[in-house]
């Protein structure tokens, strides 16, 4: 059974036009001097790396918009592992517009796929440990909710979204609201009983502190493994239903090590931010090109 991945589409739709009307703006020069109107192709979407895919279901809408004649067709599933040289998608329908989406449909998949490519070796990474990989909001603007499904896509988790949907008090929190106990009582009064308040902390005294203040959440930041360690010995005796997350610099070389120190979440903001697109062409099918 094809594994679904939800995406707002409706949100999506309009970031597309916005996205078309900054790449086309009056028009494509190039292609309405030179393509004939009448003109109708095949345009075949072929990845040039190894790597997952990610972005077919983008992909498809960007053609959409363009144009609702186009028919986009998937060659492989989303979230699947593609060798160099695979077919993904075919589109097929007016050149000109293919042309007009091709650039936009590419740039995002490319990214995406890049995205669930590096997700999914650091969930490879830490296969077998019960420990989830979650992001971070350290994303490309505009375009956190597709990164954010791409790290779906790769196997590994969401942390929250924005600002608005979790509590997660920082060092500068600590500091303007004069530390982790007025910080977390304030949000404790100020929020739904559904929400959670996560506190990071970076020594045991911080670690005390958040647990006396009653987190639902505390985050581990740039601790040592030795450390984390005894900060998890301590989490589970004085308070088993509180979540460890650990976070900061965590590498592929380094994760596992962090996993095995029994924290519940790993945070890595490396899976959305210099991350490598993955090659993804696109070319035109010229056996069945085709004009009155």
């Amino acid at each position: 059974m094809t594994k679904k991945y939800f995406m707002n589409m409706e949100l999506l739709s309009k970031q597309v036009r916005l996205w078309l009307e900054e790449d086309i703006g009056t028009g494509d020069i190039t292609t309405t001097t030179t393509i004939p109107l009448d003109r109708r192709s095949k345009g075949i979407i072929h990845v040039k790396d190894n790597g997952l895919i990610a972005g077919l279901p983008v992909a498809a809408q960007v053609f959409r918009i363009v144009d609702p004649e186009l028919v986009f067709v998937p060659k492989v599933e989303e979230g699947v592992y593609a060798e160099k040289g695979t077919i993904l998608a075919e589109v097929s329908g007016s050149t000109r517009s293919i042309l007009l989406g091709e650039r936009l449909a590419l740039n995002l998949m490319q990214r995406m796929s890049g995205i669930a490519t590096r997700t999914n070796q650091y969930v490879r990474a830490i296969e077998g440990l019960p420990t989830r990989l979650v992001d971070t909001r350290k994303t490309t603007p505009g375009h956190r909710m597709l990164e954010k499904y791409a790290v779906r896509v790769g196997g590994g988790h969401n942390h929250r979204f924005g600002l608005y949907d979790a509590v997660m008090i920082k060092d500068n929190h600590i500091k303007g609201a004069g530390g982790i106990e007025p910080a977390v009582r304030a949000a404790r009064e100020g929020i739904p009983h559904t929400m959670k308040i996560e506190v990071e902390v970076e020594s045991f005294e911080q670690l005390e502190q958040a647990l006396s203040a009653g987190a639902d959440i505390i985050m581990l930041d740039n601790m040592s493994n030795a450390n984390m360690t005894e900060a998890v010995r301590r989490v589970r005796a004085a308070a088993p239903h509180v979540i460890i997350e650990a976070s900061g610099s965590v590498t592929l070389e380094t994760i596992q090590g962090i996993a095995r120190t029994g924290v519940d979440v790993i945070s890595v903001g490396r899976l959305t931010y210099s991350v490598p697109a993955l090659d993804i062409s696109l070319d035109l099918d010229a056996k069945k090109e085709s004009g009155s």
